[in-house]
């Protein structure tokens, strides 16, 4: 029982993979989209920020219209959708239709982030699902050191259309075993679908530190490759193989923050925020120390997938309600962090220069690290724990399709 529940959350860490590779593709590729297609580099940005404007405004109404449906054929259903809409993406002959096959893969990215990760964890053991998320985050890091690179390889070689369409072949493989692998109600489901610390006030509070923790990393992030250039000297040669080690510290975040995230996890929330607020500073103050400033850039990687990682967790232990509500909710609040850092860090850079981008960083970084440290003040515990004793639905009601 327990192998096949492992070989099902490999699927799904999977298909986080080939999420987060399709949804970043574009900016790898940008040059030869715009080419082809003859549109402007702006336009095809558009491909990936239209992308997530969709996930924040689309992922809470999906997710409650969609909470009775059976989550195996649903899963399989977004996996096949994005099948369906990358072939589209592969085929399109014009900028219009590229975009709309693209927002159309956002819609299916918004409701699978949000039960993805619960149904992860209805697979498991409470004593043992921090681990379950953290395999499932794995998937997603290890789309920044692998995906997004061979995709861009294998466009620059084959073209563009190539690597969408070998990303449409990968998902039909994992169509498939999400169909065989994913049990029709797996083991746990309903102890599951609440959190076993439910607090309406840490629950907004993690929310908020997710906001601000992402629009801090983004507000640097967005524009790092302007930074390792303008500020701490590299060539722009030397920005992939930079990147591709923050992709690798990523990964090892990951790895370490699921040693501990089962036993200690908000001591575990509050290092990796404080470790990307010092990978930020260390950063902002590198100037030409080029080793400093790999090294800072490998620590805010390091901490930025471990919090992303943890904070996945922490929300469904104090979600109020529904697990996959407070899902949705962390994946509009992700959204919204990584739109706001890029506005925010597009601001400061013809204003006041791309260094501040990363002082700005650090200081939303701190801010969300002081709200995180504030949660036990902000706790309703009272009212979650009554609402905590109310009867738990019949396991049919969310499990069968909605008639």
């Amino acid at each position: 029982m327990m192998t096949k529940a492992i070989a099902a959350l490999v699927v799904l860490s999977t298909t986080t993979f080939m999420y987060v590779t399709t949804e970043t593709l574009p900016i790898g590729l940008l040059p030869l989209i715009a080419n082809d297609l003859g549109v402007s580099r702006s336009a095809v940005g558009l491909l990936v920020t239209g992308y997530g404007l969709v996930v924040v405004v689309a992922s809470v109404p999906l997710t409650a219209l969609t909470r009775r449906w059976n989550r195996k054929w649903l899963l399989t259903g977004l996996v096949g959708l994005l099948v369906v809409t990358t072939l589209m993406s592969a085929l399109a002959g014009n900028y219009w239709v590229l975009l709309s096959a693209r927002l159309i893969t956002a819609l299916g990215q918004a409701l699978f982030w949000s039960i993805v990760t619960p149904t992860a964890f209805a697979l498991f053991p409470a004593h043992v699902r921090g681990r379950a998320a953290s395999a499932l985050a794995g998937g997603s890091s290890l789309a920044a050191v692998l995906g997004v690179p061979i995709g861009t390889w294998l466009g620059q070689q084959a073209g563009w259309q190539v690597a969408f369409l070998a990303v449409c072949a990968f998902g039909i493989v994992l169509t498939v075993g999400v169909a065989m692998l994913l049990p029709t109600a797996p083991g746990g489901t309903e102890a599951a679908s609440r959190g076993t610390e439910p607090d309406t006030g840490r629950f907004w509070v993690i929310i908020l530190t997710t906001v601000l923790g992402v629009t801090g990393a983004f507000t640097a992030f967005t524009y790092i490759s302007a930074f390792l250039t303008d500020v701490n000297g590299f060539s722009t040669e030397a920005i992939g193989p930079i990147l591709f080690v923050r992709g690798i510290a990523g990964v090892v975040g990951v790895a370490l923050v699921s040693l501990f995230i089962d036993r200690a996890i908000r001591a575990t929330l509050t290092t990796v925020v404080a470790l990307q607020g010092v990978g930020l500073a260390l950063h902002y103050v590198s100037g030409d120390a080029q080793w400093l400033a790999i090294g800072s850039v490998a620590l805010g990687g390091l901490a930025f997938s471990g919090m992303a990682s943890v904070l996945g967790v922490r929300v469904l232990q104090v979600a109020p309600r529904s697990t996959e509500l407070a899902s949705a909710s962390m994946s509009t609040g992700f959204n919204v962090g990584i739109t706001a850092g890029a506005l925010i860090g597009g601001l400061l850079l013809p204003t006041v220069g791309v260094r501040s981008t990363a002082l700005v960083g650090v200081v939303l970084t701190f801010a969300a690290l002081a709200v995180l440290l504030m949660e036990p003040y902000f706790s309703a515990a009272e009212e979650s724990d009554v609402r905590a004793l109310e009867p738990p639905k019949p396991l049919e009601s969310r499990f069968t399709p909605a008639p």
